[in-house]
């Protein structure tokens, strides 16, 4: 959630400013009044050029490029503007230049989107409460995850009790989030499983990834990348992070990059083992992948070299 506001509630501001005060000096007395330094302002005489919604839209973007943003300054317009009870008879019965219910019902609008952005501030509270929540129980170390990882190899549980292909799926779903937890990389949908395909999806980077996993004793092949790159498009702004634990053959993934848009990186086995060996992060490991597809157009690289793992 950004700091400042979204581009809706800017606008509602600069619409009550405009619909509560008429004259020029009236409008820069409210910016002062509210924080703004003589940086933020221009002499008066330069104004008495501007139309009245000239200097309100100057002065916004003389706020929004100081190196604070001009945080504290539009927090504080916010709070005055939703309180705001006073309308100049003046201007808005003499001369009525101005329109006390267009006022009011702007001054409505911009409590109803603070209410939602409120709501959504909340909202993302409660589910970094609840990561962090979830992240506490779980007492995991990268020593516990190399562990579970590589019994998973050797067809065994935690307590090295062998398992069959479905248990061997169940706990590498709960490996997967274990990962996730440990790191703090939040989960946006559970994982589920179906055979020994996962399906989940996380937030990195401000950005949601859908994932699907297959631990297969072969290759993944064209037809199952085809399958999600065809699901991950069908969403909006769709990406997408396939983990095969026992890698892609070269025909998937050469025919992935030039049949398909970019918008899928790939995991295998060996990533994720130099992970449980404290190589790098699931993060920094996702970061170098995402870069490697974006700016080289390789989505299957070994993150250390960001060399193709096909080339």
């Amino acid at each position: 959630m950004s700091s400042t506001f979204p581009k809706d509630m800017m606008d509602c501001m600069k619409e009550c400013i405009l619909s509560i005060l008429w004259a020029k000096k009236d409008l820069i007395d409210f910016f002062m009044s509210i924080g703004c330094t003589n940086r933020d302002l221009m002499p008066k005489s330069v104004y008495d050029e501007m139309s009245r919604s000239s200097i309100v839209d100057e002065i916004f973007n003389k706020l929004a490029v100081r190196t604070d943003q001009g945080i504290g300054q539009f927090r504080c317009m916010l709070k005055s503007l939703m309180e705001w009870d006073y309308f100049n008879p003046y201007y808005f019965e003499t001369i009525k230049k101005l329109d006390k219910n267009m006022a009011q019902r702007n001054i409505s609008h911009l409590k109803q989107l603070q209410e939602i952005r409120d709501y959504k501030i909340n909202q993302e509270r409660q589910k970094r409460e609840e990561l962090e929540r979830k992240s506490k129980e779980i007492k995991t170390t990268i020593s516990d995850l190399k562990n579970i990882f590589l019994n998973l190899f050797n067809g065994k549980d935690e307590t090295n009790k062998p398992i069959n292909l479905q248990q061997r799926g169940y706990l590498f779903e709960a490996f997967l989030k274990k990962i996730c937890l440990f790191e703090k990389i939040e989960v946006t949908e559970p994982f589920k499983i179906t055979g020994e395909q996962i399906d989940g999806s996380i937030k990195f980077d401000g950005e949601h990834y859908i994932i699907e996993a297959k631990w297969n004793d072969k290759l993944s092949a064209s037809n199952d990348l085809y399958q999600f790159a065809h699901k991950v498009e069908g969403k909006m702004y769709g990406r997408g992070i396939f983990i095969s634990v026992n890698g892609f053959s070269v025909d998937s993934v050469y025919a992935l990059q030039v049949g398909k848009a970019l918008r899928t990186v790939l995991i295998d086995g060996g990533d994720i083992v130099l992970i449980t060996e404290g190589m790098y992060t699931f993060a920094e490991m996702l970061d170098k992948k995402i870069k490697a597809a974006q700016t080289m157009g390789r989505i299957y690289v070994d993150p250390l070299s960001l060399q193709g793992k096909c080339s």
